[in-house]
């Protein structure tokens, strides 16, 4: 059964708009350069509830493909330059395992 992770980065006040703008310009390209983009469900930023909040849903076959995943992204060159620019605006980052429920649809 898959497994899925919700990564939430909690932006500092006034910088969502960077965080935003440094993830298009350098995260999103190196995800899609290295192939790294093929296991996430998609990205998301919070309206309601905790604010100022960037958030991304990945989709794994199981806990070794997960650790595989970030592993093998973890030694890309580009994709580290970009997270030693994000690193600055993140305050908190949280990672939740998610298991699929035994019913309904799933992404």
């Amino acid at each position: 059964m898959a497994l899925y992770e919700l990564r939430t980065y909690q932006i500092y006040v006034g910088q969502l708009g960077e965080a935003v703008r440094v993830y298009k310009e350098f995260g999103w390209p190196a995800l899609e350069k290295g192939g790294f983009d093929a296991k996430l469900v998609g990205y998301f930023t919070s309206d309601t509830g905790g604010l100022n909040q960037l958030l991304h849903l990945w989709k794994f076959a199981d806990d070794g493909d997960r650790r595989d995943h970030w592993a093998s992204l973890f030694q890309d060159d580009d994709f580290m330059a970009f997270a030693a620019k994000l690193r600055p605006l993140v305050m908190t980052q949280t990672n939740q395992l998610l298991n699929a429920a035994p019913w309904g649809p799933h992404p």
